[in-house]
């Protein structure tokens, strides 16, 4: 209904409202931004997909938070969000593995981890695992190898189909939402600001909300990011009513973050191979899926024999724990209390999908 859409608030969200700190993680000339939430049990690493950055994880980690004692940390990727790095066009799936390795020698302190990722942080939690001695269990969401392969065919037509500027946060936030690239406005309040940044001088349009925001620490500084770049978000649109236009206007403010467009050639490794790796982890392992038809034929192999445990939500699109942040929470919650890594609090319950 286009009058309720008009009707509808986009402004958005500080992320201060869903963890507990933002800090700087220095790996060598690289700092990577993470964002925290909890002291308490094993600690989740949330991996973002491509375009995103660690706020998609925002009202994931308000529900699991409250399911399970848990410490929450989502990290900004290298190329996005807040992080910097000396080469933040090097997104070999080698180099995000050993980013995540990294950064977790430095802080985890031998915690349990488990790695949670979405997308391209799904393969990226895979590529990792190997890397890194102290995870006990993998979670991916919506990443099987065989349809993200046929899915990367129609990818630049897709990013060329967005629009490329906006006037506003706000219309960032709009546009998101009423495109279907994500479902659910109140995850895009929070996390649309991690995605783009400013044209004029490339602050990160978190960090412009955060300056409006008297509550916020006035200590920290605005992040720098890099040089001009214009596109996307790796996804999928749906029942879009809205019009697509990719040219910048001298009144517009924003600009996307990163150009995924331009890191066509890693698309392949990104996903390659990905099925066979993620049966080779020993660990506890968890898929959840938009669509059942989405597992590929070794996957299919795989479950049946046991090997790791499917959940399949519905009513949503591919940002699942944007779209179903609750039903996301639930399926991981009852997975780490059926494999005795967390501990559940009075209000959880046995997740039991629809």
């Amino acid at each position: 209904n286009l009058k309720n859409f008009n009707n509808r608030d986009y402004e958005p969200v500080s992320w201060t409202l869903y963890f507990n700190e933002r800090k700087p993680v220095t790996i060598n000339e690289d700092t990577f931004y993470v964002y925290a939430q909890g002291n308490e049990g094993p600690l989740l690493v949330l991996l973002h997909g491509g375009g995103y950055s660690a706020l998609t994880w925002a009202q994931f980690t308000k529900s699991i938070i409250s399911l399970v004692t848990c410490q929450v940390m989502a990290i900004d990727l290298r190329g996005h969000g807040s992080t910097t790095t000396k080469d933040d066009d090097d997104l070999s799936i080698q180099t995000l593995a050993s980013d995540i390795a990294n950064i977790l020698e430095s802080i985890s302190n031998n915690r349990p981890v488990i790695l949670i990722g979405h997308s391209l942080g799904g393969a990226v939690a895979v590529r990792s695992t190997p890397l890194i001695t102290n995870v006990v269990a993998v979670v991916i969401i919506d990443v099987v190898e065989g349809t993200a392969m046929d899915a990367l065919r129609s990818m630049q037509g897709f990013l060329r189909s967005r629009p490329s500027s906006f006037g506003s946060i706000s219309k960032a936030v709009e546009w998101c939402v009423r495109s279907g690239q994500i479902r659910n406005l109140e995850s895009a309040k929070v996390s649309v600001p991690g995605q783009i940044k400013t044209i004029l001088n490339n602050t990160l349009g978190t960090d412009d909300l955060e300056s409006e925001d008297e509550s916020v620490n006035k200590n920290e500084k605005s992040t720098q990011l890099g040089g001009p770049m214009d596109t996307i978000v790796e996804g999928e649109l749906s029942g879009s009513s809205v019009s697509q236009e990719t040219n910048v206007t001298k009144s517009d403010k924003y600009t996307w973050r990163i150009n995924l467009a331009k890191t066509e050639k890693y698309w392949s490794e990104w996903f390659n191979g990905l099925s066979s790796a993620f049966l080779e982890i020993s660990a506890p392992k968890l898929l959840l899926l938009a669509k059942v038809d989405r597992l590929d034929k070794e996957l299919t192999v795989g479950h049946m024999q046991g090997k790791f445990q499917l959940q399949v939500l519905t009513a949503c699109g591919h940002a699942v724990q944007e779209d179903t942040p609750d039903k996301v929470a639930g399926a991981v919650a009852s997975f780490l209390v059926r494999h005795k890594f967390a501990k559940p609090t009075v209000d959880f319950t046995w997740f039991m999908s629809t």
